[in-house]
């Protein structure tokens, strides 16, 4: 009597073909859920991100208090259990790897866009690395101490980015009262574990207030030696420029940038006739109720090949247009060379920059090109 076999469910055929090619799409997960969060990224300052953001952490914070107060205990016994309590205990870890994953990629893309990466090379190349550990499938099987030093990073980037929106203004009092507000919710954690396992104290100090206290310790080196990008502030554009011109709600930027030289922003090679000044013109993105200064810095490099500090020029920003604000700084008194500006904050954390050249040429008739912006 021949025994005809049930056909697999759908859902326990789907659990085979991932087992079967696992790391092929965790690969294409990692790479598709980055490209996903590019496209549907917001403003820094949009209520939906950040709603977004306070949740993902109210969600990882939970359930790593979860299951910190079940570390040491038995499994549960998942049959007959309530169907989505059996899915809670057999993927959570996934979520909050899911969740943790999702906010730096956030954080990645705000550092990213609020810094050039000449500054912030270094953080941000911890914080790519960190993206891809959290995929990693032997991280994943580390103990709560790694996962709560994740919760950490994504907790005080969140408030080193939200902190300033709400304020209207960066600094060291404002960076300082962020990381103080990042200390809030694992005291909180503290205090409850405290109050219903007092006998886990000191697991909680190991697993979650060193980590913590690391990570915390990290952040205040890297604005001590000004390797934090300064969100939420970032320059979506600057060039160089023979004269900008500002009527009403338009600038005219003058140029004779040859065509080809599409990687160039305006007269990146400055040929400077007798005369001409010199403008450099920036797009600075800032929340809404944002106000706040800036410094443009101008510098020439000298025959040994250092950049020499030549002036520093205060602008005060206003934030909430859509495209950014639009600024612009000029200087009259120069010599040929290389040149470069940097536009700052007031303490010292790099936007943007840009190099250009400057050769000195004699007077002939020339016709500009003129951007609108």
């Amino acid at each position: 009597m021949t025994q005809l076999q049930t056909p697999a469910p759908p859902f326990h055929r789907l659990k085979l073909y991932y087992e079967k090619h696992e790391h092929a799409i965790d690969i294409l997960a990692f790479v598709g859920g980055f490209v996903f969060d590019i496209a549907l990224l917001d403003r820094i300052d949009a209520w939906s991100t950040i709603v977004q953001q306070a949740a993902y952490l109210v969600l990882i914070a939970v359930i790593l208090l979860q299951m910190f107060f079940a570390e040491g205990k038995p499994p549960p016994e998942l049959e007959g259990m309530f169907v989505f309590k059996r899915w809670y205990y057999t993927y959570r870890m996934a979520f909050v790897h899911f969740l943790l994953g999702t906010l730096l990629n956030l954080y990645t893309l705000f550092f990213f866009k609020s810094s050039s990466l000449f500054v912030s090379f270094a953080f941000m190349i911890g914080l790519v690395l960190l993206l891809m550990a959290n995929e990693s499938k032997r991280l994943k099987t580390i103990g709560l101490s790694f996962k709560f030093a994740l919760f950490s990073l994504c907790l005080l980037s969140f408030c080193a980015s939200i902190v300033p929106v709400f304020v209207g203004s960066i600094g060291m009092f404002v960076f300082m009262l962020s990381m103080l507000a990042g200390c809030i919710p694992l005291a909180v954690i503290y205090r409850r574990i405290r109050i219903h396992a007092p006998e886990r104290v000191a697991q909680a100090r190991r697993q979650v207030l060193v980590p913590f206290g690391v990570v915390l310790v990290g952040f205040l080196l890297l604005y001590l030696f000004r390797l934090i990008p300064p969100v939420p502030l970032s320059i979506p554009f600057i060039g160089v420029y023979h004269n900008v011109e500002h009527s009403q709600e338009t600038f005219r930027l003058s140029h004779e940038r040859p065509y080809w030289k599409i990687w160039h922003h305006g007269d990146q090679d400055f040929a400077a006739q007798p005369g001409d000044k010199i403008y450099v013109y920036f797009r600075i993105f800032s929340p809404a109720r944002f106000s706040d200064q800036v410094l443009m810095r101008w510098y020439w490099k000298d025959q040994q090949g250092k950049w020499k500090l030549q002036d520093s020029i205060p602008i005060k920003i206003v934030g909430g247009r859509e495209e950014g604000f639009r600024g612009y700084g000029l200087k009259s008194n120069y010599q040929p060379g290389d040149w470069k500006l940097q536009v700052e904050t007031t303490d010292e954390r790099e936007i943007g920059r840009v190099y250009f050249e400057v050769a000195a040429v004699p007077s002939a008739p020339r016709d500009f090109e003129v951007e609108m912006q």
